[in-house]
């Protein structure tokens, strides 16, 4: 029964959503038995099935990928070839009686297993990946999330390699045999779809805490790591116990197992996984400790614990009816890591940087051959749709949700909704058909924002009559067409705002609800013309045109007490300067700052009461990709040579100002996580940042010192990168400084990677191409594949948008070694390719070429196929 690998599909099959049917047979059993070894791991796999829909002709359809089957029995006798069809990726049992019991016998090839889904090795150390469809690549099984099964696992391996054997659930037996293996069964009570299933094997040790629930029950929380990696577990057993009492206490809901575990994994394509009871982790999310993780690395782990422990409910107890539903469990969970994130270090920046998230990246999609709905219509990969809009825009579909119905409402609906559905895979209508029936509010309208794909784009007219001391605002909502959408009907779109008078102060307040093309919305008894602020807190995912002055953008920029909309108005004044530069540039002419806008962020730099943290985002421009968004042909040397012009004029006109906060927020003492510490290392290093601008002897010898005094590694990386934007002498020294003293630290070396590949200097990519020889990298590693290579082509936009296309044909030839390799981070990889429509002609044909060169390759996978496919399509 020997079958070949898959052969790749030039024209892969597109799946619809409309083509759902529930799965004919329900599996309520899977009794799992692993022989592991890294050549050759057996696998035998026990169903209890039983039939749900049709009748006997139905066939049992199971799914399987780079599976030797060796054995097939129907309720225990071996199954005769005719009462069966078996081909690379499909077994189909024809005719099975009503209820019977299925056992297969395959064996697979974790060692070779590059792709990094199902089973395979990372440093020594057996695990999984089987979201989405990586349960296939273990054995046979109807993969796909909406037939669940009670899961029982036994792992068998030798004892000395792989002393530790990890699976859901709790375990209920273990024992030895005589040839040196040992082997452990897990039984997971709750019945889970495949995707959630976990196995890890490998030489580990456990960092151990306890938890007690709200109910008074003991739950053991383990940490399994490598030997070398034991000091760096501290903050997420804290963040883990921190998530759990906020889940507790917000939504009301414990945890249900005995065991909660979590293992780090060296070589993993996403950043975690909510596997029930054993959460596997990618190592750069959950390692951290103060010598060698940055503000930002503890974030992320405190973030990404409590998102994949929230999942324990949104996403396992109820998960998703089928891979359309993805934003289900994920946009639901983001918001919930949003929601802890904010409660726990500063709410004001948390919504800055999620919208930062939409703005520069998930609108971005909207406007691509990419753009679908937060609820896809189809997909050929679904692992091309673990996307932005999935995650990021359905967080905020739940956002506006909770800002209709209020906080109240809001937890009654998941309370019912989490009552209603425990057990079951359900679908994003009845998440919002929940909200409906405790809140009496008619969501049919909202349910739009799953259907539709593209960024509505919010027009805003005022007028105030003198007469009547009436202000009338009009909100008027289009959404450009999106592919295979080329006509949008109205959103319902809750707009908070408020009125200002001309000290700041707020004459009202309000949630309007825009549901028609066109409304205009009355505010009576007002004694003059107020100031609005518009979409505060962000509470739509939207653009907003409206028609501000520069003063008007200085004035909320300076005075607006909605911190986000504050925040906003100083990217918009940006903004609009930069444009203004940018046609400076293209048209020839001198390029001129007007003083005002350095009076307006003088006044932010200096005030008194604003959080540091809020000073620093506000002072940092936006990003290239942002603006690049607001050109209707894009010119990537105009648009780094504007921002940079505008980083040196801010930084000679603020330099004392600038110096004082460098000096000012200085801080010596031992490394603490905290939103007030790192609010204060921002805006030093923001500072410092700019005054670098000024390639004068202080700053770099500031730069220096906080470099070499090693303070922590957010102060230690924010100067060396400063360093790597410059051809210094001290560049290359403090460059290879680092490395020598942290080349035994796998995620301190990406940081180095990551710091050279966004370096601004012309020759970065020959740089990159001879990091890329260094023993360090390795093509099959994703976090060196991100690091380099990632933040090369998606994160240094001068660089690689090099005119003479070197960027673009540097980034085709990795997607193309990728591909052979690992499918999805070649797929992630090409993205960057995807809007070469929007560049000026000359770049425009350059990236073309190249995915038309990609295009052309044989054997391309599904993975990539379609984000070239549907790059090219006109």
């Amino acid at each position: 029964m020997d079958l070949a690998k898959e052969e790749p599909q030039s024209a892969p099959r597109t799946i619809h959503l409309r083509d759902y049917q529930p799965p004919a047979y329900r599996v309520e059993t899977l009794d799992l038995h692993f022989e592991l070894d890294p050549k050759r791991t057996r696998v035998r796999a026990l169903l209890v099935v039983e039939r749900s829909a049709g009748d006997q002709d139905t066939p049992f359809h199971l799914d399987g990928h780079s599976l030797h089957t060796l054995s097939i029995h129907l309720d225990g006798e071996p199954l005769h070839a005719d009462r069966y069809i078996l081909d690379a990726e499909r077994l189909d049992i024809l005719a099975p009686p009503a209820r019977f019991t299925l056992e297969t016998v395959v064996e697979i090839e974790p060692d070779a297993n590059t792709a990094l889904e199902g089973l395979y090795v990372s440093s020594g150390m057996f695990c999984t990946q089987c979201e989405a469809e990586g349960f296939r690549r273990i054995t046979w099984f109807p993969d796909r999330p909406d037939v669940m099964a009670r899961f029982t696992s036994t792992l068998v391996a030798d004892r000395t390699h792989f002393p530790v054997l990890l699976s859901n659930g709790n375990p209920v037996d273990q024992g030895e045999l005589d040839d040196g293996r040992h082997w452990v069964k897990w039984e997971d009570p709750f019945p889970k779809p495949c995707y959630l299933f976990a196995l890890v094997a490998g030489r580990l040790v456990c960092q151990e805490d306890r938890f007690v629930t709200a109910s008074g029950r003991e739950v053991a929380l383990r940490i399994y790591v490598e030997p070398a990696n034991a000091h760096k577990c501290d903050h997420a057993l804290a963040s883990l116990k921190q998530a759990m009492r906020w889940d507790e206490q917000t939504y009301g809901r414990e945890y249900d197992l005995d065991i909660f575990m979590i293992v780090a994994v060296d070589d993993f394509n996403m950043g975690a996984m909510e596997n029930k009871g054993l959460n596997i982790f990618n190592s750069a999310c959950v390692l951290v400790s103060p010598d060698s993780a940055t503000d930002g690395d503890y974030y992320n782990v405190q973030s990404i614990v409590g998102h994949e422990y929230f999942h324990n409910w949104s996403g396992n107890r109820v998960t998703c009816r089928d891979w359309f539903q993805l934003s289900l469990k994920e946009g639901f969970t983001v918001y919930r890591d949003q929601e802890f994130s904010a409660d726990l270090n500063s709410r004001p920046v948390k919504r800055i940087s999620d919208v930062n998230v939409l703005r520069n990246h998930q609108f971005a999609q909207d406007a691509g051959p990419m753009a679908h709905p937060v609820r896809p219509d189809s997909y050929m990969e679904i692992s091309n749709f673990y996307t932005v809009t999935v995650y990021n825009k359905g967080a905020d579909v739940v956002r506006m949700i909770a800002h209709l119905l209020g906080p109240e409402g809001f937890r009654k609906g998941c309370d019912l909704y989490f009552e209603r559905h425990d057990g079951q895979a359900v679908t994003t209508d009845d998440f919002v058909r929940a909200m409906e029936d405790v809140s009496g509010v008619d969501l049919g309208q909202f349910r739009r924002w799953y259907e539709q794909a593209g960024t509505p784009r919010l027009g805003v007219r005022s007028e105030y009559d003198a007469r009547t001391r009436e202000y009338r605002l009009t909100l008027e909502q289009s959404c450009p067409a999106t592919p295979g959408q080329p006509h949008k009907k109205p959103f319902h779109i809750p707009v908070a705002m408020a009125l200002l008078d001309t000290e700041g102060n707020i004459l009202a307040r309000q949630v309007l609800e825009l549901r028609d093309d066109t409304e205009t919305f009355h505010f009576p008894d007002l004694a003059a013309a107020p100031v609005p602020s518009l979409l505060c807190e962000f509470s739509a995912p939207v653009k907003l045109a409206v028609e501000r002055s520069d003063p008007e953008l200085a004035f909320l920029f300076g005075h607006d007490p909605d911190p986000f909309n504050r925040w906003d108005a100083g990217q918009q004044l940006a903004l609009n300067q930069l444009l203004r530069l940018i046609t400076s540039l293209e048209q020839k002419q001198p390029l001129q700052l007007p003083e005002d806008f350095v009076t307006a962020y003088r006044a932010t730099l200096t005030h008194p009461d604003l959080d540091p943290a809020l000073i620093a985002q506000a002072l940092s421009l936006p990003a290239e990709s942002y603006i690049a968004d607001q050109c209707t042909l894009v010119n990537p040397q105009a648009i780094h040579e504007a921002r940079q012009f505008m980083r040196r004029e801010l930084a000679q006109g603020l330099k004392d100002e600038l110096l004082a906060g460098y000096l000012a927020n200085q801080d010596d003492t031992p490394y603490v996580f905290s939103a007030e510490t790192m609010g204060r290392r921002a805006l030093k290093n923001l500072c410092l940042g700019y005054l670098m601008e000024l390639e004068e002897p202080g700053p770099l010898e500031h730069c220096l010192q906080q470099f070499r005094a090693g303070h922590n590694m957010t102060d230690v990386l924010a100067a060396l990168g400063m360093l790597a934007d410059y051809d210094l002498p001290e560049r290359a020294e403090a460059l290879n400084q680092f490395y020598d003293q942290w080349q035994q630290d796998p995620l301190v070396v990406d940081k180095w990677f990551g710091i050279q590949a966004g370096s601004r200097l012309e020759d970065t990519l020959g740089h990159v191409q001879a990091l890329m020889r260094l023993p360090a990298f390795k093509l099959t590693n994703p976090n060196k594949v991100r690091a380099l290579i990632g933040r090369f082509c998606a994160g240094n936009p001068a660089r690689f948008h090099a005119a003479d296309g070197s960027g673009y044909a540097f980034l085709a030839d990795q997607v193309l070694a990728l591909d052979e390799i690992n499918p999805q981070m070649a797929a992630r990889m090409v993205a960057s390719l995807s809007r070469w429509r929007q560049y000026e002609p000359g770049r425009r044909a350059l990236m073309q070429a190249q995915l038309e060169r990609i295009q052309r390759a044989p054997q391309l996978s599904r993975d990539v196929y379609e984000i070239v496919n549907k790059s090219l399509v006109d």
